[in-house]
C-alpha cells in the first residue's frame, strides 16, 4: 500500500512540474504572438501613415506648388528635382510591389492605358522630340501615381487626403498672400489678385473650387466643424482670386450637387425636374449663344474670351495638317515654336508666345491627334457612366464625388487646359478617379501582403 501511494506521489511529483511547464510555455507563446500581432499593428499604422504623408507631398507637388512663379521661386531647384523623382520612384516601387492590384486595374482599362502608351510614344513624331522625350517622365510619373492612389486608398480615403492636402495649400497661400506679396499676389495686370502657391490666380481658383468640392463630398464621420470650416475657407479664397470663371464654375457644380442629391430619382416629379432644368438651360443658352458679345462685356469679359477663340481657330487649321496623331506630346509649344509664336500673333502683335491652347481637349488632340482625343473621348464617357451608376446607388456624400469632379473636369478645360499638359493634379485624380470607378464589386482583400496595414477595399472582376 505504502509502495502505491509513493508510485502516486512519485508520479504527481513528475507530471505537476511537466504540466507547470507546458501551460507556461503555452502562455509565454500566447503572450508572444499577441506582441508580434500588436507590433505588426503598430507597424501597419506606421507604414499607412507614411503613405498618406507621401501622398499628401505627392498631390501638393501635381497641384504645382513647386513651380516656377510659386514655392519655386523660395525652394532651391536641387530639392524640387528631389521632389520629383522621389514621388516618381516611391509610387512606381509601390505599384511594383503591389503589382497583383496593378495589373487588374490595368487590364480594367485598357484603353485609358493605350492612350497613355500613345502619349508615351509620341516623340517618335513629334516635331520637337528632345522636348517632348524630357516631358514624359510627366506622363509615367502622373500614371504610376493615379494608379498607385487607386489602388491603395478608398474613394472615403482619397477625398480625405485631396481635401486635407488643399487645406494645407489654402493655409500656405494666405501666408504669402499676405506675408510675401511678391509671390503670393499678381501684379499687373491683375494687381491684388491672390495667386498663393500655385502662380497663377486662374490656377488658385481652380484649386480652390476643387479643395471646395471635396470638402463639400467629405464623408459623414467628420467633424461638421472641419468640413464647413473648410468649404468656407475655399469659397473665400476663390473670391480673393479674382477668377471669374472658377467663381462661376464653383456655384454650377454646388447647384448641380444639390439638384442631384434632393430629386435624383424621384418618381414623377424627378422627370418633372430634369425637364424643367433642361428646358431652363436651353434658354441660358440660347440667350447667351445670341447676345455672346453682350453677355461677356456685362461680365467685364472679352467677347474673344481674352484672345483664346483666335488661337482656336488657328491651332484647329494646324491640327487639320496633322490629324491622325498630332504633333507629339507638347511639342506644338516647345520653347520657341514657330507655331506658338503664330499662335500669339494672332492675338496681339506685342510679341506674345502662346504657353498653350487655353483648351484642354485641344491640347490633347495636339499632342496625339484625333485617335488620342477620340481614345480620350471613350475613356471619359465609360467612366462617366460608371460615375452615373455609382451616383444612382449613393448612400454617402464621397460617392458623389466621382460624378462632381468629372463634370467639373470639362468645365475647368474649356477655356483652360488642365488635362495633359505637363504634371498636373487634375489628370491624376481623373486617372484614379477612372481606376477607382473601374471596380464593379467591392469585397475585402484577400492579399496577404496587406493582411495587417489597413482594410480596404477591391474589385472582382464580373
Amino acid at each position: 500500500m505504502i509502495n502505491g501511494y509513493t508510485t502516486i506521489v512519485l508520479h504527481l511529483v513528475i507530471i505537476i512540474p511537466l504540466l507547470a511547464n507546458n501551460i507556461i510555455i503555452l502562455l509565454s507563446e500566447h503572450k508572444i504572438n499577441r506582441l508580434i500581432d500588436e507590433r505588426r499593428i503598430i507597424v501597419g499604422i506606421f507604414v499607412r501613415l507614411l503613405e498618406k504623408l507621401f501622398v499628401i507631398l505627392a498631390l501638393t507637388f501635381f497641384c504645382g506648388a513647386f513651380g516656377q512663379f510659386a514655392l519655386g521661386d523660395v525652394i532651391p531647384k536641387f530639392i524640387i528635382t528631389l521632389i520629383r523623382f522621389s514621388v516618381w520612384g516611391i509610387s512606381t516601387t509601390l505599384i511594383c510591389i503591389f503589382w497583383k492590384d496593378t495589373i487588374f486595374i490595368l487590364l480594367r482599362n485598357k484603353i485609358l492605358f493605350l492612350l497613355t502608351f500613345l502619349s508615351f510614344i509620341s516623340f517618335i513624331w513629334s516635331v520637337a522630340p528632345e522636348f517632348t522625350l524630357s516631358n514624359i517622365r510627366d506622363v509615367m510619373m502622373m500614371t504610376c501615381f493615379g494608379l498607385y492612389f487607386a489602388s491603395r486608398f478608398t474613394l472615403k480615403e482619397q477625398i480625405q487626403l485631396i481635401a486635407l492636402t488643399l487645406l494645407i495649400g489654402a493655409f500656405l497661400s494666405t501666408i504669402f498672400s499676405l506675408g510675401l506679396p511678391a509671390i503670393g499676389k499678381h501684379g499687373a495686370p491683375h494687381p491684388g489678385a491672390w495667386k498663393g502657391i500655385y502662380g497663377d490666380k486662374n490656377n488658385f481658383g481652380s484649386m480652390m473650387v476643387l479643395s471646395s468640392l471635396a470638402f463639400f463630398m467629405l464623408p459623414k464621420d467628420n467633424l461638421k466643424l472641419y468640413k464647413w470650416g473648410g468649404f468656407i475657407v475655399s469659397l473665400i479664397l476663390i473670391l480673393l482670386s479674382t477668377s471669374k470663371t472658377s467663381l462661376i464654375i464653383f456655384f454650377l457644380l454646388i447647384l448641380f450637387i444639390f439638384f442631384y442629391k434632393e430629386f435624383r430619382w424621384q418618381g414623377k416629379i424627378s422627370v418633372i425636374f430634369v425637364d424643367l432644368g433642361v428646358l431652363l438651360l436651353g434658354c441660358i443658352s440660347l440667350l447667351i449663344f445670341s447676345y455672346w458679345a453682350e453677355f461677356l462685356t456685362s461680365l467685364q469679359r472679352d467677347p474673344t474670351l481674352t484672345g483664346r477663340v483666335p488661337v482656336w481657330g488657328f491651332v484647329i487649321s494646324k491640327l487639320m495638317e496633322r490629324p491622325l496623331l498630332g504633333y507629339g506630346r507638347e511639342g506644338f509649344w516647345a520653347p520657341n515654336s514657330s507655331f506658338a509664336i503664330s499662335a500669339g500673333q494672332t492675338v496681339t502683335s506685342g510679341g506674345w508666345v502662346t504657353p498653350h491652347a487655353h483648351n484642354g481637349f485641344l491640347d490633347i488632340a495636339l499632342d496625339v491627334g484625333l485617335i488620342g482625343l477620340l481614345l480620350f473621348l471613350i475613356t471619359f464617357v465609360i467612366t462617366f457612366a460608371r460615375s452615373l451608376k455609382q451616383a444612382y446607388a449613393a448612400e454617402y456624400p464621397e460617392e458623389l464625388w466621382s460624378l462632381a469632379f468629372l463634370c467639373f473636369l470639362v468645365m475647368n478645360n474649356l477655356t483652360e487646359s488642365f488635362l495633359l499638359r505637363g504634371a498636373n493634379l487634375y489628370w491624376v485624380l481623373y486617372i484614379s478617379t477612372a481606376f477607382t470607378l473601374s471596380q464593379k464589386r467591392f469585397v475585402k482583400s484577400k492579399i496577404r501582403h496587406i493582411k495587417y496595414l489597413h482594410e480596404r477595399e477591391v474589385s472582382i472582376n464580373i
